[in-house]
């Protein structure tokens, strides 16, 4: 069996090598839910990466949808590492964290066995966002309906975090989130956290919502670390291949890695 310290030396050990040839860079592979496209913020927070997108295919944000798209995981991380992948990083937050925190640890070693690369989820990302920033009492907003928000509630509280509140737009066609605007996901996001009882952060959950650009208007607005899923899943999937993660102009996390 491969352990996350063997996968994780062994992207380690890949990423030093990189560094002789000029010519070669670092390649993150990313199991995208819904279409096999790179994230723009990918891009514009780690342009000296390579990213690899492979899709699963899921087609509604319910536990049925995430079901159907879960025997797909294992072989989709396999094919990104036998591009050239030397991590891989599991996109689409609620894909992993439906069935609790024990089934995102298996899920984390699925992905470690089926790929031999150090893995990480969104899930297991976001929280390491909030560690990062010494968060413990959440406002959490979403895009989910209640019940995906429900079982959001009991992995985070798994993962010894208090959620003071939690909300969502009730989006489950994974069409539909491209309807939420950025002045709108702004406003709602701003609302939930001011409707929290003292919550140390704010954390936004969906890797559909675009929110690089948010992060920091909404911590000068409400004066706590924000944490997203795309940003912070990029981050954590950049920091396996070795490097940092950290960059300026996004937030007080990305900025202090």
């Amino acid at each position: 069996m491969i352990s996350r310290r063997d996968v994780l030396k062994s992207a380690l050990a890949g990423a030093a090598s990189r560094t002789v040839g000029a010519s070669t860079v670092p390649v993150l592979g990313l199991i995208a839910p819904v279409e096999a496209t790179v994230p723009p913020e990918a891009a514009r927070l780690y342009p000296h990466v390579r990213f690899e997108a492979l899709s699963v295919g899921l087609k509604t944000m319910t536990p049925e949808g995430y079901d159907r798209v879960l025997e797909r995981i294992a072989p989709t991380a396999r094919a990104l590492a036998d591009a050239g992948a030397e991590a891989i990083v599991l996109m689409g937050t609620s894909l992993s964290f439906y069935r609790g925190a024990r089934y995102n640890r298996e899920l984390t070693r699925r992905l470690q066995e089926a790929s031999g690369r150090a893995a990480v989820t969104m899930s297991t990302a976001v929280c390491e966002g909030l560690r990062s920033a010494g968060a413990r009492r959440l406002a959490v907003a979403t895009a989910y309906d209640a019940e995906v928000n429900r079982r959001l509630r009991r992995f985070l509280r798994e993962e010894g975090f208090e959620v003071r509140v939690i909300r969502g737009l009730g989006v489950e066609k994974v069409e539909d989130i491209a309807q939420v605007t950025r002045a709108d996901l702004l406003q709602f996001s701003a609302d939930v956290y001011e409707s929290a009882d003292h919550a140390d952060a704010l954390l936004i959950s969906c890797g559909g919502l675009h929110t690089l650009d948010l992060l920091v208007p909404l911590e000068r607005r409400c004066g706590v670390p924000v944490v997203s899923s795309v940003p912070h899943a990029l981050w954590a999937g950049v920091r396996l291949l070795g490097l940092s993660g950290r960059v300026e102009g996004y937030g007080r996390v990305l900025a202090q890695s």
